[in-house]
Protein backbone atom coordinates (compact mmCIF):
# COMPACT_ATOMS: atom_id res chain seq x y z
CA UNK A 1 0.00 0.00 0.00
CA UNK A 2 1.24 3.27 -0.88
CA UNK A 3 2.07 6.26 1.03
CA UNK A 4 0.14 9.23 0.59
CA UNK A 5 2.63 11.10 -0.92
CA UNK A 6 3.49 8.43 -2.97
CA UNK A 7 0.14 7.80 -4.35
CA UNK A 8 0.26 11.58 -5.39
CA UNK A 9 3.86 11.66 -6.80
CA UNK A 10 2.49 8.14 -9.12
CA UNK A 11 -0.39 10.60 -10.44
CA UNK A 12 1.75 13.56 -10.81
CA UNK A 13 4.12 11.35 -12.38
CA UNK A 14 1.59 9.80 -15.12
CA UNK A 15 0.00 13.13 -15.76
CA UNK A 16 3.37 14.21 -17.18
CA UNK A 17 4.12 11.59 -18.89
CA UNK A 18 0.85 11.80 -20.82
CA UNK A 19 1.57 15.81 -21.55
CA UNK A 20 5.16 15.13 -22.55
CA UNK A 21 4.29 12.37 -25.19
CA UNK A 22 1.07 14.77 -26.19
CA UNK A 23 4.00 17.96 -27.20
CA UNK A 24 6.45 15.30 -28.34
CA UNK A 25 3.94 13.48 -31.11
CA UNK A 26 1.72 16.56 -31.58
CA UNK A 27 1.61 16.84 -35.33
CA UNK A 28 1.77 12.93 -35.55
CA UNK A 29 -1.39 12.59 -33.45
CA UNK A 30 -3.48 15.17 -35.51
CA UNK A 31 -3.04 13.34 -38.62
CA UNK A 32 -3.17 9.70 -36.88
CA UNK A 33 -5.99 9.25 -33.95
CA UNK A 34 -5.34 5.86 -33.79
CA UNK A 35 -1.89 6.93 -32.37
CA UNK A 36 -3.20 8.46 -29.63
CA UNK A 37 -5.67 5.68 -28.85
CA UNK A 38 -2.89 3.17 -28.74
CA UNK A 39 -0.14 5.44 -26.65
CA UNK A 40 -3.35 5.85 -24.29
CA UNK A 41 -3.66 2.10 -23.70
CA UNK A 42 -0.21 1.60 -23.45
CA UNK A 43 -0.16 3.98 -20.57
CA UNK A 44 -3.20 2.71 -19.15
CA UNK A 45 -1.45 -0.67 -19.15
CA UNK A 46 1.62 0.68 -16.77
CA UNK A 47 -0.59 2.20 -15.10
CA UNK A 48 -2.57 -1.44 -13.91
CA UNK A 49 0.21 -3.12 -13.87
CA UNK A 50 1.83 -0.70 -11.41
CA UNK A 51 -1.52 -0.21 -9.51
CA UNK A 52 -1.83 -4.42 -9.25
CA UNK A 53 1.84 -4.36 -7.94
CA UNK A 54 0.90 -2.63 -5.10
CA UNK A 55 -1.95 -4.25 -4.30
CA UNK A 56 -0.26 -7.41 -3.79
CA UNK A 57 2.20 -6.29 -1.21
CA UNK A 58 2.07 -6.30 2.21
CA UNK A 59 0.30 -3.95 4.24
CA UNK A 60 -0.32 -3.19 7.73
CA UNK A 61 -2.92 -5.45 9.81
CA UNK A 62 -4.83 -1.95 10.62
CA UNK A 63 -4.78 -1.09 6.87
CA UNK A 64 -2.36 2.15 7.84
CA UNK A 65 -5.38 3.12 10.67
CA UNK A 66 -2.92 3.40 13.53
CA UNK A 67 -0.83 5.78 11.32
CA UNK A 68 -3.32 8.14 10.68
CA UNK A 69 -4.49 8.79 14.33
CA UNK A 70 -1.24 8.89 15.73
CA UNK A 71 -1.04 5.57 17.81
CA UNK A 72 2.21 3.80 18.36
CA UNK A 73 6.01 3.58 17.17
CA UNK A 74 4.81 3.58 13.76
CA UNK A 75 2.96 6.38 14.06
CA UNK A 76 3.03 8.85 10.96
CA UNK A 77 5.33 12.01 11.53
CA UNK A 78 3.56 13.83 8.62
CA UNK A 79 0.99 13.56 6.46
CA UNK A 80 2.49 12.41 3.87
CA UNK A 81 3.70 8.96 5.18
CA UNK A 82 0.21 7.68 5.73
CA UNK A 83 -1.15 4.67 3.84
CA UNK A 84 -4.41 5.32 1.28
CA UNK A 85 -5.24 2.17 -0.57
CA UNK A 86 -6.26 2.70 -4.52
CA UNK A 87 -9.68 1.90 -3.95
CA UNK A 88 -12.08 -0.99 -4.61
CA UNK A 89 -13.24 -3.25 -7.54
CA UNK A 90 -15.32 -1.66 -10.22
CA UNK A 91 -19.07 -2.11 -9.84
CA UNK A 92 -19.45 -2.84 -13.39
CA UNK A 93 -16.78 -5.43 -13.51
CA UNK A 94 -18.15 -8.21 -11.70
CA UNK A 95 -21.11 -10.51 -13.39
CA UNK A 96 -22.68 -13.71 -13.84
CA UNK A 97 -22.94 -14.50 -17.62
CA UNK A 98 -25.09 -17.67 -16.72
CA UNK A 99 -27.93 -15.84 -15.10
CA UNK A 100 -28.00 -13.21 -18.29
CA UNK A 101 -27.66 -16.31 -20.80
CA UNK A 102 -30.70 -17.75 -19.04
CA UNK A 103 -32.39 -14.45 -19.55
CA UNK A 104 -31.66 -14.47 -23.23
CA UNK A 105 -33.64 -17.98 -23.38
CA UNK A 106 -36.35 -16.84 -21.74
CA UNK A 107 -36.41 -13.95 -23.56
CA UNK A 108 -36.55 -16.36 -26.72
CA UNK A 109 -39.13 -18.77 -25.15
CA UNK A 110 -41.52 -15.69 -24.51
CA UNK A 111 -41.50 -15.01 -28.30
CA UNK A 112 -42.67 -18.44 -29.14
CA UNK A 113 -44.67 -18.26 -26.46
CA UNK A 114 -46.42 -14.69 -27.63
CA UNK A 115 -46.65 -16.59 -31.47
CA UNK A 116 -48.57 -19.54 -29.69
CA UNK A 117 -46.49 -22.41 -30.29
CA UNK A 118 -47.44 -23.78 -26.72
CA UNK A 119 -51.50 -23.25 -27.38
CA UNK A 120 -51.20 -24.85 -31.00
CA UNK A 121 -49.85 -27.89 -29.60
CA UNK A 122 -52.40 -28.27 -26.71
CA UNK A 123 -54.83 -27.43 -29.07
CA UNK A 124 -53.51 -30.83 -31.47
CA UNK A 125 -54.32 -32.64 -27.81
CA UNK A 126 -57.47 -32.04 -27.03
CA UNK A 127 -58.30 -32.51 -30.80
CA UNK A 128 -56.26 -35.92 -30.26
CA UNK A 129 -58.22 -37.15 -27.26
CA UNK A 130 -61.27 -35.92 -28.79
CA UNK A 131 -60.91 -38.08 -32.18
CA UNK A 132 -61.58 -34.93 -34.40
CA UNK A 133 -58.59 -35.33 -36.10
CA UNK A 134 -57.47 -37.95 -37.89
CA UNK A 135 -54.32 -39.11 -35.79
CA UNK A 136 -53.85 -42.70 -34.89
CA UNK A 137 -50.65 -44.45 -34.20
CA UNK A 138 -48.20 -42.40 -36.03
CA UNK A 139 -45.01 -40.50 -34.70
CA UNK A 140 -47.34 -37.47 -34.09
CA UNK A 141 -49.49 -39.62 -32.24
CA UNK A 142 -47.63 -41.51 -30.41
CA UNK A 143 -45.40 -37.84 -29.45
CA UNK A 144 -48.52 -36.29 -28.08
CA UNK A 145 -49.10 -39.33 -26.21
CA UNK A 146 -45.73 -38.47 -24.24
CA UNK A 147 -46.64 -35.10 -24.16
CA UNK A 148 -49.43 -35.32 -22.08
CA UNK A 149 -48.47 -38.17 -19.90
CA UNK A 150 -45.26 -35.78 -18.97
CA UNK A 151 -47.38 -32.14 -18.31
CA UNK A 152 -47.49 -33.28 -14.46
CA UNK A 153 -44.08 -33.14 -14.26
CA UNK A 154 -43.44 -29.99 -16.11
CA UNK A 155 -43.78 -26.47 -15.29
CA UNK A 156 -46.80 -24.92 -15.45
CA UNK A 157 -48.37 -22.20 -18.05
CA UNK A 158 -48.79 -19.85 -15.06
CA UNK A 159 -45.46 -20.38 -13.46
CA UNK A 160 -44.06 -19.38 -17.36
CA UNK A 161 -46.67 -16.51 -17.26
CA UNK A 162 -45.40 -15.33 -13.93
CA UNK A 163 -41.62 -15.80 -14.23
CA UNK A 164 -41.95 -13.65 -17.59
CA UNK A 165 -43.73 -10.85 -15.82
CA UNK A 166 -40.98 -10.94 -12.54
CA UNK A 167 -37.94 -11.09 -15.12
CA UNK A 168 -38.99 -9.30 -18.53
CA UNK A 169 -41.79 -7.91 -17.06
CA UNK A 170 -44.34 -8.94 -19.81
CA UNK A 171 -47.83 -9.74 -18.80
CA UNK A 172 -50.05 -8.06 -16.20
CA UNK A 173 -50.04 -8.75 -12.51
CA UNK A 174 -47.23 -9.29 -10.08
CA UNK A 175 -44.46 -11.69 -11.12
CA UNK A 176 -43.55 -15.44 -9.67
CA UNK A 177 -44.26 -15.69 -5.45
CA UNK A 178 -45.94 -12.35 -5.97
CA UNK A 179 -42.55 -10.21 -6.38
CA UNK A 180 -42.37 -7.22 -7.86
CA UNK A 181 -42.12 -7.18 -11.72
CA UNK A 182 -39.64 -5.66 -14.00
CA UNK A 183 -41.08 -3.17 -15.92
CA UNK A 184 -38.02 -1.59 -17.22
CA UNK A 185 -36.36 -4.38 -19.02
CA UNK A 186 -38.17 -3.63 -22.47
CA UNK A 187 -37.99 -0.17 -22.35
CA UNK A 188 -33.68 -0.99 -21.49
CA UNK A 189 -33.61 -3.28 -24.02
CA UNK A 190 -35.03 -0.98 -26.24
CA UNK A 191 -32.71 1.82 -25.66
CA UNK A 192 -29.66 -0.64 -25.83
CA UNK A 193 -30.47 -1.94 -29.24
CA UNK A 194 -31.48 1.79 -30.61
CA UNK A 195 -27.75 3.07 -29.41
CA UNK A 196 -26.07 0.38 -31.09
CA UNK A 197 -28.04 0.64 -34.83
CA UNK A 198 -27.48 4.97 -34.04
CA UNK A 199 -23.75 3.46 -33.55
CA UNK A 200 -23.58 1.43 -36.48
CA UNK A 201 -25.65 4.13 -38.48
CA UNK A 202 -23.13 6.87 -37.64
CA UNK A 203 -20.36 4.82 -38.47
CA UNK A 204 -21.86 3.65 -42.23
CA UNK A 205 -22.43 7.71 -43.18
CA UNK A 206 -19.61 8.54 -41.64
CA UNK A 207 -17.20 5.82 -43.93
CA UNK A 208 -19.50 7.41 -46.78
CA UNK A 209 -19.43 11.23 -46.64
CA UNK A 210 -16.58 12.52 -44.23
CA UNK A 211 -12.80 12.88 -45.29
CA UNK A 212 -10.53 10.72 -43.67
CA UNK A 213 -13.56 7.69 -43.41
CA UNK A 214 -11.61 5.64 -41.36
CA UNK A 215 -10.68 8.10 -38.67
CA UNK A 216 -12.56 6.36 -35.50
CA UNK A 217 -12.77 9.50 -33.60
CA UNK A 218 -16.67 9.49 -34.83
CA UNK A 219 -19.23 8.31 -32.62
CA UNK A 220 -19.30 7.64 -29.17
CA UNK A 221 -19.28 4.06 -27.58
CA UNK A 222 -19.20 5.71 -24.20
CA UNK A 223 -23.34 5.98 -25.18
CA UNK A 224 -23.37 2.37 -26.10
CA UNK A 225 -21.36 1.45 -23.19
CA UNK A 226 -24.23 3.31 -20.56
CA UNK A 227 -27.14 1.57 -22.51
CA UNK A 228 -25.68 -1.90 -21.92
CA UNK A 229 -24.30 -1.33 -18.48
CA UNK A 230 -28.10 -0.04 -17.35
CA UNK A 231 -29.82 -3.08 -19.03
CA UNK A 232 -27.30 -5.58 -17.44
CA UNK A 233 -27.60 -3.90 -13.89
CA UNK A 234 -31.40 -4.45 -14.73
CA UNK A 235 -31.01 -8.01 -15.12
CA UNK A 236 -28.56 -8.29 -12.71
CA UNK A 237 -30.97 -8.23 -9.91
CA UNK A 238 -33.89 -10.34 -11.68
CA UNK A 239 -32.12 -13.58 -12.98
CA UNK A 240 -31.89 -14.70 -9.40
CA UNK A 241 -34.72 -17.97 -8.37
CA UNK A 242 -35.45 -20.84 -10.36
CA UNK A 243 -35.08 -18.97 -13.79
CA UNK A 244 -31.87 -21.17 -14.72
CA UNK A 245 -34.10 -24.63 -13.89
CA UNK A 246 -37.37 -23.00 -15.51
CA UNK A 247 -35.62 -21.95 -18.63
CA UNK A 248 -33.83 -25.04 -19.16
CA UNK A 249 -36.81 -27.54 -18.92
CA UNK A 250 -38.90 -24.98 -20.94
CA UNK A 251 -36.31 -24.93 -23.68
CA UNK A 252 -36.75 -29.03 -23.89
CA UNK A 253 -40.59 -28.35 -24.16
CA UNK A 254 -40.31 -26.09 -26.90
CA UNK A 255 -37.92 -28.38 -28.66
CA UNK A 256 -40.61 -31.31 -28.03
CA UNK A 257 -43.34 -29.12 -29.49
CA UNK A 258 -41.47 -28.78 -32.75
CA UNK A 259 -41.20 -32.67 -32.90
CA UNK A 260 -44.77 -33.06 -32.67
CA UNK A 261 -45.52 -30.22 -34.80
CA UNK A 262 -42.86 -31.42 -37.63
CA UNK A 263 -43.90 -34.80 -37.90
CA UNK A 264 -45.12 -36.66 -40.68
CA UNK A 265 -48.74 -37.55 -39.47
CA UNK A 266 -48.93 -34.12 -38.27
CA UNK A 267 -47.80 -32.20 -41.52
CA UNK A 268 -49.70 -34.16 -43.19
CA UNK A 269 -52.68 -33.60 -41.43
CA UNK A 270 -52.59 -29.51 -42.18
CA UNK A 271 -51.14 -30.34 -45.99
CA UNK A 272 -47.87 -28.42 -44.25
CA UNK A 273 -44.64 -28.81 -45.61
CA UNK A 274 -42.72 -28.33 -42.13
CA UNK A 275 -43.86 -27.00 -38.21
CA UNK A 276 -44.12 -23.85 -38.68
CA UNK A 277 -46.21 -24.15 -41.24
CA UNK A 278 -48.61 -26.41 -39.16
CA UNK A 279 -48.39 -23.41 -36.33
CA UNK A 280 -49.48 -21.00 -38.58
CA UNK A 281 -52.25 -23.29 -40.36
CA UNK A 282 -53.90 -24.47 -36.35
CA UNK A 283 -53.71 -20.47 -35.50
CA UNK A 284 -55.82 -19.48 -38.42
CA UNK A 285 -58.23 -22.26 -38.51
CA UNK A 286 -58.96 -22.82 -34.77
CA UNK A 287 -57.87 -19.56 -33.20
CA UNK A 288 -58.68 -16.99 -35.90
CA UNK A 289 -55.56 -14.87 -35.24
CA UNK A 290 -53.97 -12.91 -37.31
CA UNK A 291 -50.18 -14.41 -37.99
CA UNK A 292 -47.04 -12.86 -36.52
CA UNK A 293 -45.10 -15.55 -36.47
CA UNK A 294 -42.07 -14.21 -38.49
CA UNK A 295 -41.65 -10.92 -36.85
CA UNK A 296 -42.15 -12.72 -33.14
CA UNK A 297 -39.34 -15.46 -33.96
CA UNK A 298 -36.45 -12.60 -36.08
CA UNK A 299 -37.21 -10.76 -32.32
CA UNK A 300 -36.32 -14.33 -30.56
CA UNK A 301 -33.61 -14.98 -32.09
CA UNK A 302 -32.17 -11.75 -32.47
CA UNK A 303 -33.22 -10.43 -28.99
CA UNK A 304 -31.36 -13.73 -27.21
CA UNK A 305 -28.40 -13.23 -29.41
CA UNK A 306 -28.10 -9.67 -28.13
CA UNK A 307 -28.90 -10.84 -24.59
CA UNK A 308 -25.83 -13.31 -25.15
CA UNK A 309 -23.34 -10.60 -26.36
CA UNK A 310 -24.03 -8.55 -22.67
CA UNK A 311 -23.08 -12.10 -20.52
CA UNK A 312 -19.72 -11.51 -21.81
CA UNK A 313 -17.66 -8.86 -20.84
CA UNK A 314 -17.57 -7.08 -24.22
CA UNK A 315 -18.85 -3.97 -23.10
CA UNK A 316 -16.24 -3.12 -20.77
CA UNK A 317 -13.97 -3.28 -23.53
CA UNK A 318 -11.76 0.54 -23.46
CA UNK A 319 -9.90 0.46 -26.71
CA UNK A 320 -12.51 1.34 -29.61
CA UNK A 321 -10.70 -0.72 -31.96
CA UNK A 322 -11.41 -3.59 -29.95
CA UNK A 323 -14.86 -2.75 -29.09
CA UNK A 324 -16.02 -1.79 -32.44
CA UNK A 325 -14.73 -5.29 -33.70
CA UNK A 326 -16.95 -6.89 -30.75
CA UNK A 327 -19.96 -4.95 -31.13
CA UNK A 328 -19.85 -6.00 -34.72
CA UNK A 329 -21.45 -9.16 -34.02
CA UNK A 330 -24.77 -7.47 -32.53
CA UNK A 331 -24.92 -4.67 -35.38
CA UNK A 332 -27.20 -6.89 -37.76
CA UNK A 333 -29.28 -8.31 -34.99
CA UNK A 334 -29.90 -5.20 -33.33
CA UNK A 335 -31.05 -3.47 -36.65
CA UNK A 336 -33.23 -6.55 -37.30
CA UNK A 337 -34.75 -6.75 -33.60
CA UNK A 338 -35.88 -3.21 -33.99
CA UNK A 339 -37.53 -3.31 -37.32
CA UNK A 340 -39.45 -6.15 -36.11
CA UNK A 341 -40.25 -4.54 -33.20
CA UNK A 342 -41.19 -1.64 -35.09
CA UNK A 343 -43.32 -3.22 -37.34
CA UNK A 344 -44.90 -4.89 -34.30
CA UNK A 345 -45.45 -1.23 -32.52
CA UNK A 346 -43.17 -3.01 -29.58
CA UNK A 347 -40.62 -0.33 -29.95
CA UNK A 348 -39.85 2.68 -31.73
CA UNK A 349 -36.31 4.11 -33.13
CA UNK A 350 -35.04 7.14 -31.33
CA UNK A 351 -32.57 9.68 -33.29
CA UNK A 352 -31.59 12.06 -30.66
CA UNK A 353 -32.55 10.62 -27.37
CA UNK A 354 -29.05 9.19 -27.16
CA UNK A 355 -29.18 8.68 -23.04
CA UNK A 356 -32.19 7.71 -21.04
CA UNK A 357 -32.42 9.62 -17.75
CA UNK A 358 -33.71 7.78 -14.45
CA UNK A 359 -36.41 10.24 -14.10
CA UNK A 360 -38.04 9.08 -17.45
CA UNK A 361 -38.08 5.43 -16.83
CA UNK A 362 -41.75 3.85 -17.71
CA UNK A 363 -42.19 7.06 -19.96
CA UNK A 364 -39.83 6.59 -22.65
CA UNK A 365 -42.82 6.50 -25.21
CA UNK A 366 -41.89 2.74 -26.32
CA UNK A 367 -45.46 1.15 -27.51
CA UNK A 368 -46.60 -1.38 -26.18
CA UNK A 369 -49.52 -3.20 -26.39
CA UNK A 370 -52.39 -2.92 -23.62
CA UNK A 371 -51.78 -6.61 -22.98
CA UNK A 372 -47.98 -6.26 -21.98
CA UNK A 373 -48.38 -3.13 -19.90
CA UNK A 374 -48.59 -3.12 -16.00
CA UNK A 375 -52.19 -2.40 -14.64
CA UNK A 376 -50.46 0.47 -13.03
CA UNK A 377 -50.18 2.03 -16.69
CA UNK A 378 -53.80 2.26 -16.99
CA UNK A 379 -55.65 5.47 -16.36
CA UNK A 380 -57.46 5.07 -13.11
CA UNK A 381 -60.94 4.15 -13.26
CA UNK A 382 -63.59 6.79 -12.93
CA UNK A 383 -67.22 6.78 -11.11
CA UNK A 384 -69.08 4.75 -14.18
CA UNK A 385 -65.80 2.40 -14.62
CA UNK A 386 -64.39 4.52 -17.47
CA UNK A 387 -60.51 6.06 -17.29
CA UNK A 388 -60.28 9.15 -15.64
CA UNK A 389 -58.14 11.68 -17.77
CA UNK A 390 -56.33 15.18 -16.94
CA UNK A 391 -58.52 17.96 -17.66
CA UNK A 392 -57.38 21.10 -19.94
CA UNK A 393 -56.96 24.07 -18.65
CA UNK A 394 -57.99 23.76 -15.56
CA UNK A 395 -59.45 21.84 -12.53
CA UNK A 396 -61.48 19.16 -11.90
CA UNK A 397 -61.05 15.61 -14.20
CA UNK A 398 -62.87 14.28 -17.12
CA UNK A 399 -64.59 11.10 -16.52
CA UNK A 400 -65.47 8.73 -18.66
CA UNK A 401 -68.66 6.58 -18.47
CA UNK A 402 -71.95 5.18 -19.87
CA UNK A 403 -72.94 8.98 -21.00
CA UNK A 404 -69.64 9.54 -22.68
CA UNK A 405 -66.81 12.29 -21.33
CA UNK A 406 -68.30 14.98 -19.36
CA UNK A 407 -66.38 17.08 -16.77
CA UNK A 408 -67.04 16.12 -13.11
CA UNK A 409 -69.77 18.32 -11.25
CA UNK A 410 -68.04 21.18 -9.08
CA UNK A 411 -68.50 21.53 -5.44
Amino acid sequence: MLSEREYQDRLDRIQALRRQVAERLSGSLVSNPALAEELNRQIDELVDASAAADAAAATPPDRGLAELVGIGPDAAQRFGEVKIPAGVAPYDENVNSERVVAVGDLYYIYQHEKIGVFRVVQKLKQLFEAGAVRLSGGEGAYRLYQFDRRDVLRYTRQDRISAYRRVLGYGKGLGSAQSRPNTDFHMLFAHFVNQVTLFWRDKRISDVIRERAHDPSFGSIAVVRRSGLDLRNNLKFTSYGHLNVLRVEVMQLLEECFRILGSDDVKDLFGADNAWDVVDEVLIRYFDERLQSSPRQRMAVNGRDVLRWLAGNHIMETTRGEFEALLMEIAEPSEEWLTSAQAMSLARRTGTDRVLPWEQQGQSGIATPYAERAPSAMPPAGRHGGPVYPRRGGLGTYRGGRSGTRPAARR
